[in-house]
């Protein structure tokens, strides 16, 4: 049977309708290898040749760096030194487009995070917090969007391994919606939503495909996409950039074993991972907030009835998603 269901922080909709795919695994079936891109076209092989240099920062250094962060060439926001400002242009709304676009690149160009040692996938997620740190020192960052894509259908025009971080003047709207649930339930309640439902998610089992003491990987009840997993910190902490190392470590390894897990059992598909996390600024305002990365492979398409309602058709249950990716079939 179908049903419909209700996100608990979102308030939003989706019908989980496993009568639309045969068996939860058919579709997989038809899966190409990936095939790497060579090394001798690659513009991440050698900076200075590809016109990408200097970095922005390289670790452990530029002459024999493991983790490189450059500015993107074709960014979608431009790097100035003015300030935000709001205008209108009739019955719309502006801001002017600054900000930062950029690429954080690891040295080994078929070793995704999915195949990096523990300890350099910490380093990478480090990095990755100190340029949060580096990048709240510009008043017109408000918010950054960290993520990942991995295949063309993903948005990959690159096979090397690379993560981009775009800052907004502004609170997206996902972001924002995901914000005032989370506040809404905290009003109400007076907990944090996201705790709330890792208790249940704990208790139940059911949906759980990865945990240790510091994070937990699930399938979440609601699910937008097929195959959909959320590695959230088991403590409550609004800020990513503000994750000790000791807790980082535990949520970057069940990070990877998502992805290997995803990698495995679903043959390899492209796929999108981000952040959510507080906006830089005001952080008082988002206590009540509990940040998280989000998984979401590139499973089904949205057509018609998506695109007409805003409600998505998840084709797998989660809890038989969870399975596959334990590697349960039946």
């Amino acid at each position: 049977m179908s049903d419909l269901r209700q996100d608990l922080v979102s308030g939003d909709w989706i019908i989980v309708a496993p009568i639309r795919a045969r068996r939860p695994y058919d579709f997989l079936l038809k899966k190409k290898a990936r095939i790497p891109s060579p090394k001798s076209s690659c513009p991440f092989e050698n900076l200075r040749k590809s016109g990408n240099w200097p970095p922005i920062t390289a670790y452990p250094g530029e002459k024999n760096w493991q983790i490189i962060v450059i500015p993107n060439k074709y960014p979608a926001v431009k790097q100035d030194e003015g300030s935000v400002k709001l205008f209108n242009r009739g019955p719309y709304r502006l801001v002017n487009g600054i900000g930062h676009h950029e690429l954080v690149i690891t040295r080994d160009h078929k070793k995704n995070l999915a195949h990096m040692g523990l300890n350099e996938g910490i380093r990478l997620f480090q990095a990755i917090q100190e340029r949060y740190r580096a990048l709240d020192k510009d008043p017109s960052v408000f918010c950054i969007s960290t993520f990942f894509n991995w295949g063309g259908s993903a948005g990959a025009s690159l096979y090397h391994p690379h993560y981009q971080l775009l800052t907004l003047p502004i609170i997206p709207s996902d972001i924002a919606h995901s914000l005032n649930g989370s506040h809404r339930y905290f009003k109400k309640y007076r907990r944090c939503v996201h705790c709330d439902m890792l208790r249940y998610e704990e208790k139940e089992k059911i949906r759980v495909i990865d945990r240790n003491g510091s994070a937990i990987a699930i399938t979440p009840f609601v699910s937008r996409e097929p195959f959909e997993v959320r590695i959230f910190p088991r403590r409550h902490q609004p800020c990513f950039e503000k994750m000790p190392a000791r807790e980082l470590k535990g949520v970057v390894a069940a990070l990877q074993s998502s992805l290997r897990r995803i990698e495995k059992y679903l043959r390899d598909p492209d796929f999108n991972f981000f952040i959510h996390t507080a906006p830089l600024k005001n952080q008082q305002r988002y206590k009540h907030y509990h940040w998280h990365i989000e998984i979401l492979p590139k499973i089904s398409i949205s057509a018609g009835f998506e695109l007409s309602t805003g409600v998505e058709i998840d084709v797998v249950d989660p809890d038989q998603a969870a399975a596959i990716l334990k590697g349960r079939k039946g």
